[in-house]
């Protein structure tokens, strides 16, 4: 029997730790990593907050005009949810705006957003002249 325990890969290291062999190029900076886009669902959450604060309204308040439960429009706020249309129709609604505002203005903050890394080498960047927002299911 031995005293070796299974699955567990032993390493020799072939050199110290941060020797290089001589002539080898100094080690470059790990490049930066690369700006995630938001997420959707941050976008809408922080326009629903975004609006909701503008009028000096509670979660509750808008909440129940919404008919949602208040915990839930607050994880939409958040960005934790990914809420239905017709939930965000309703939360909306609650707010003065329809849908198609909702969406206008989150895609408005998007828009916004990336485009302070736009130059910054995206491949497949769209040349689009659309000035509009574009679904597809």
């Amino acid at each position: 029997m031995s005293n070796h325990v299974p699955n567990e890969a032993r390493v020799i290291p072939l050199r110290p730790h941060g020797v290089r062999p001589a002539g080898a190029p100094p080690r470059q900076a790990p490049p930066a990593p690369a700006v995630k886009e938001p997420l959707w669902r941050d976008l809408v959450g922080d326009v629903l907050r975004g609006e909701r604060l503008a009028q000096e309204r509670t979660l509750k308040d808008v909440a129940d005009e919404a008919r949602i439960s208040m915990p839930y429009l607050s994880e939409v706020e958040r960005g934790r949810k990914e809420a239905s249309s017709e939930v965000l129709a309703a939360a909306a609604h609650a707010l003065g705006l329809n849908l198609g505002d909702l969406l206008a203005k989150a895609q408005g903050e998007l828009t916004r957003v990336t485009s302070r890394y736009a130059g910054a080498g995206r491949r497949g960047a769209s040349t689009s002249s659309h000035d509009g927002m574009c679904l597809a299911a």
